[in-house]
């Protein structure tokens, strides 16, 4: 669920200090103790970074990086500049095709972003004027920080730096998020076995409840796991995944073989795939008491973990030089123990009697609304059945005159008198 995003959390980062590839460093292995590598398929395009304006970013990036002065300016401003809006500035030297595309992808983008606020009015129920509708994008489209909505036509300086801004700031808000998501999963995980539970009589209460404390010991009876990016983990991928003597673990030598792509950098997705062997130690999909959504946090945290503890500045990347160095630190070499999630429970007593509230609450508006639309349901049926009744009578009446006429009999005299 979250695995396939957190690729891209540091995405923009990457392509903004790294869009010009750079060569991997040549490494020397005997070759006699490496195994002899699978073939790789081709790699899958790269992930949607969960934005709203992912395909707006990837666009203006893409364009961006055929402009060879941009390029050579990108290559030589460090990334704290980058984050200041000081390659912003550098848009304005860019070529004029480059230009005139960028504009066309804002207008593009305004476009679609007034066709979602119109297409949202439509679902509310709102029907203003014209006059009303374009008020509306105005002081709606004031939400949407990563582009000027005063000027809809042309891409300036404001709207990279704008969209550097506010990708940067996104992106680093993916494991706050990330958090937050995992945590009502859990708490709705246990809502729902509560609520299970409920439904039961006593003996097969009885019965359930000790299935569920049998499977939570099962699942945390598993092996040591070592502590994320410390030495034991990182000789342990040297050793089993890459075929090596441990007593011969050189980190430059471990960076570089597992720098896949050659850029000089662990990016998130490199860097997660480093875990997979301890989260075999805890999880196996065939397994009933291992959750694999459980798993997938479990790897963002170990990935987490390591990010806060060898990115010194803080760009979502782990440079050959910061890796060099946290393999110096006690950290590395003398880790603490690692716990795992089920020894962190991810929410509180009160977080999971606040979401039980809030589940009850959402029920019992739900449970209002259906019962005010029935009403209204009913009270319409009642209307219809009065409106049948007089069509009915009219019909009648109408069946009476056309007989009267086609008998050339004189109408009663009461109708006359209604006449």
């Amino acid at each position: 669920m979250w695995g396939s995003r957190a690729f891209l959390a540091g995405w923009l980062l990457l392509l903004l200090v790294q869009l010009l590839c750079l060569e991997a460093v040549p490494i020397s292995i005997d070759k006699t103790k490496v195994k002899e590598p699978e073939k790789k398929p081709e790699e899958p395009p790269a992930s949607d970074t969960g934005l709203h304006y992912d395909r707006y970013l990837r666009e203006v990036i893409d364009f961006l990086e055929k402009d060879q002065h941009f390029r050579e300016k990108l290559h030589n401003t460090d990334m704290e500049d980058i984050k200041q809006g000081k390659l912003a500035k550098e848009l304005d030297f860019v070529s004029h095709h480059v230009r005139t595309k960028l504009d066309e992808l804002k207008r593009q983008e305004v476009n679609r972003l007034r066709t979602l606020i119109k297409a949202k009015q439509d679902l509310e129920g709102g029907n203003g004027s014209k006059s009303t509708l374009t008020v509306d994008h105005q002081a709606l489209l004031k939400q949407f920080e990563y582009l000027n909505h005063m000027n809809p036509h042309t891409f300036e300086v404001e709207d990279l730096d704008r969209l550097i801004r506010s990708a940067t700031k996104d992106l680093e808000n993916y494991d706050k998020e990330r958090h937050e998501e995992f945590k009502r999963y859990e708490m709705m995980k246990e809502h729902d076995r509560r609520e299970h539970l409920k439904t039961l009589d006593d003996e097969e209460r009885k019965k359930e409840e000790e299935h569920y404390e049998e499977m939570k010991k099962k699942h945390a009876d598993h092996p040591k796991v070592n502590h994320p990016g410390s030495q034991n983990q990182l000789k342990e991928v040297w050793e089993e995944a890459d075929g090596l003597d441990p007593e011969d673990f050189d980190p430059k030598t471990f960076f570089n073989l597992h720098d896949t792509n050659g850029d000089g950098f662990f990016d998130e997705q490199e860097l997660e795939a480093l875990f997979t062997k301890e989260l075999e130690k805890i999880y196996d999909p065939t397994n009933e008491e291992d959750d694999m959504v459980e798993m997938e946090e479990e790897r963002l945290r170990m990935r987490e973990h390591v990010m806060n503890e060898v990115d010194s500045n803080k760009d979502r990347l782990v440079s050959l030089d910061e890796f060099l160095v946290a393999t110096k630190k006690k950290e590395f070499l003398e880790p603490d123990s690692w716990e795992t999630l089920e020894q962190n429970q991810a929410y509180t007593d009160d977080e999971m009697r606040e979401f039980e509230e809030h589940l009850a609450q959402q029920e019992q508006d739900l449970n209002q609304k259906a019962f005010d639309l029935q009403k209204q349901r009913d009270e319409l049926e009642r209307q219809q059945e009065q409106l049948n009744a007089q069509k009915m009578e009219l019909q009648q009446a109408v069946e009476h005159m056309e007989r009267l006429k086609s008998q050339k009999v004189d109408p009663p005299p009461e109708v006359l008198g209604e006449c």
